[in-house]
């Protein structure tokens, strides 16, 4: 444990207040993952928002490779700890170059201010919390909502 045992206690004390934040509040968290993005943030509030939205090629892990394959004594492959692999095993939503994020981020606050969640956390009219962002952002059937050049 590198920071501490005092680090390890705050990690829950965030992820308790960002459930009473989310869940009696009713309050929206987006949750932007960079590189790199490891250890307790990957293990509590890095994967607890609304939204979970990570940069391209941004390394994103529980431990590293050289710790995962002393422990479990097989190889990590190539590439298994990047945003792109991971995106597509479903451990966020979209990926989003670092240009057009303003742009997304105010496009889903927005999208929430209008859809506001009621108090079992779900949106008016909506049978589900969470919509597909291919719903809320159409055209963004590539992997990256925008373009790097953006």
């Amino acid at each position: 444990m590198q920071e501490g045992s005092l680090s390890l206690m705050q990690m829950a004390k965030i992820s308790s207040a960002l459930y009473d934040y989310q869940s009696n509040k009713k309050l929206f968290y987006v949750s932007i993952l960079t590189s790199p993005t490891t250890g307790g943030v990957t293990a509590s509030f890095g994967m607890l928002g609304d939204i979970i939205i990570a940069e391209p090629n941004a390394y994103i892990a529980f431990a590293g490779k050289r710790v995962i394959e002393q422990t479990l004594n097989k190889t990590v492959p190539e590439g298994s700890q990047a945003a792109e692999y991971l995106f597509h095993k479903g451990l966020f939503d979209p990926i989003v170059p670092r240009n057009p994020l303003k742009g997304v981020l105010s496009e889903l606050f927005e999208l929430h201010a209008f859809f506001p969640f009621n108090k079992n956390g779900i949106a008016p009219g909506s049978s589900k919390r969470k919509k597909d962002l291919r719903e809320l952002f159409p055209g963004s059937e590539r992997e990256y909502l925008g373009s790097p050049n953006n």
